[in-house]
C-alpha cells in the first residue's frame, strides 16, 4: 500500500488504537442489545452509561445531559429543527446563525426557512471572527435560536462563543455551537460557557465514524429526533452503535487527558511548518486571524489553484484539502471564503493544511517540499 503523508486531520483522523480496543468486545463477545432486560445485555447497558458519564465530564456537563447520535450533521440538524420545530404560539420567530457555518447547519435553517422561519446570517469579520456587537444588532425577543460554530471547520478560526451566548441570554434565547471541529482539541466547558446546545463528532477526535452526541442543557426544550423505541430516554430511537459509542468516550478521554500535550506538540509543528514555508520565499496569507484551533491552517496563494495543489501534491503521496470535505467535489470558491470577503485571487489559490498528534516534524518537511515543488 502507498504510503501517505496524512494532513487533512480537519476531515476525520485517524483512530486511537485505545479506542479501538475499547470497542472490540462489543463487537464480538458483549454484543447484547443494550434495551433488552436479561443479563446478557447488562454489559452493553453499563458501557452506555458509563460513556455518558465520561463525555460528560470531559466538556463540563451533566450525563443526562448528552444524547448519542450518528454524527455532527445528526446533532445538527436535531438541535436546529427541534427547537424550530417545538413553537406551538404560531408566532414569528427567527434563527440567527453566521454565513460561514458548516452545511449541517446552513442546509436545516433553509429547511426551517421553507416552513416559514426567518433566518438572519450573522457576517464574519476578515479574521474570521462573528462579532459580539453584530449579534447584539441582530438579535430580538422574537429569536429562538442562534446558533454560531465553535471554530470554523476551514479556516480554524475560534468565535467569542461565552460573549456570542451571553447575548443570546440576555434575549431569553437558546444558544447552540457546532463544536465538531474543537471538541477533543480545545478545552471546553458548556455550563461555563453558557451552551446549550453543542454537536460533536466521534471521528474528529481519533474515534468511529458515524457516530457522535448532542449535548442538550436541560431544561431547552427540544424536540424529539426520531420516534419509534425508548432508546435516549425518548428522544432519539433507534438501538445505540454500543462500540462505536464506546470508541468514542474512549478516544474524547484520551485526548482530554493529554489536552495540553497534545496542543504543544501540534502548535511546534504547525510553528516549523511556517518557518520553513516562509523561507521559500513563495507568497502566501494565512486566514483565520489570530485565535485558531492548533494544527488547523488556510493557506491563500495568490494566481495559484487550490484544486490542482491539492491533486498534485497527491501524486506526491500528501493528504491536504481545499476546504471541507464535505464540499470537495466542489470546485467554486467556498462559501466560507466568500463569507470573509477574501479576493478571487488569493480565494482560488487556498487549501487547507490540517496537522494532528500522529503528524511528524519529518512530515511538516515534506509536505514545505511538496508546496515548494509546485509552485516554486
Amino acid at each position: 500500500m502507498k504510503q501517505y503523508v496524512y494532513a487533512d486531520n480537519a476531515a476525520t483522523t485517524k483512530m486511537d488504537m485505545v479506542a479501538y480496543e475499547a470497542m472490540t468486545p462489543y463487537l464480538v463477545e458483549e454484543y447484547g442489545n443494550a434495551s433488552q432486560p436479561y443479563v446478557f445485555s447488562r454489559a452493553p447497558k453499563k458501557a452506555l452509561q458509563e460513556a455518558r458519564e465520561v463525555i460528560a465530564s470531559c466538556i463540563g456537563a451533566f450525563p443526562d445531559e448528552i444524547f448519542f447520535t450518528s454524527g455532527g450533521t445528526e446533532s445538527d440538524n436535531w438541535a436546529i429543527k427541534g427547537i424550530a420545530m417545538s413553537d406551538v404560539d404560531g408566532g414569528v420567530h427567527s434563527i440567527i446563525t453566521s454565513a460561514f457555518e458548516h452545511h449541517a447547519v446552513l442546509q436545516s435553517c433553509a429547511a426551517m426557512e421553507k416552513l416559514g422561519h426567518r433566518i438572519i446570517y450573522l457576517k464574519p469579520e476578515r479574521n474570521g471572527e462573528i462579532s459580539p456587537d453584530v449579534l447584539r444588532q441582530e438579535i430580538t425577543e422574537e429569536a429562538r435560536l442562534v446558533s454560531v460554530m465553535y471554530a470554523n471547520n476551514e479556516m480554524g478560526s475560534i468565535q467569542p462563543i461565552k460573549d456570542l451566548a451571553g447575548i443570546a441570554h440576555e434575549k431569553g434565547v437558546l444558544f447552540h455551537t457546532d463544536a465538531v471541529q474543537a471538541v477533543g482539541h480545545v478545552d471546553i466547558d458548556v455550563h461555563s460557557l453558557g451552551i446549550d446546545m453543542l454537536s460533536a463528532s466521534a471521528h474528529k477526535f481519533n474515534g468511529m465514524k458515524g457516530c457522535g452526541f448532542l449535548y442538550i442543557r436541560k431544561g431547552c426544550g427540544l424536540l424529539p429526533y426520531a420516534d419509534g423505541g425508548a432508546q435516549e430516554s425518548g428522544n432519539r430511537a433507534g438501538t445505540e452503535n454500543v462500540p462505536g459509542i464506546v470508541a468514542m468516550a474512549t478516544a474524547l478521554k484520551n485526548n482530554c487527558d493529554h489536552l495540553e500535550e497534545n496542543k504543544k506538540k501540534v502548535i511546534d509543528m504547525e510553528k516549523e511548518f511556517l518557518r520553513l514555508l516562509t523561507e521559500t520565499n513563495i507568497p502566501f496569507v494565512r486566514n483565520g486571524g489570530l485565535h485558531t484551533l492548533p494544527g488547523l491552517i488556510s493557506l491563500s496563494f495568490p494566481g495559484a489553484d487550490g484544486e490542482a495543489i491539492l491533486h498534485r501534491m497527491d501524486l506526491l503521496g500528501i493528504c491536504i484539502s481545499t476546504g471541507s470535505a464535505c464540499n470537495s467535489q466542489d470546485t467554486e470558491i467556498s462559501h466560507v471564503l466568500k463569507a470573509i470577503d477574501l479576493d478571487e485571487e488569493y480565494a482560488k489559490g487556498t487549501i487547507r493544511v490540517s496537522l494532528g498528534k500522529y503528524n511528524t516534524l519529518e512530515e511538516i518537511e515534506i509536505i514545505v517540499r511538496g508546496l515548494e515543488k509546485i509552485l516554486g
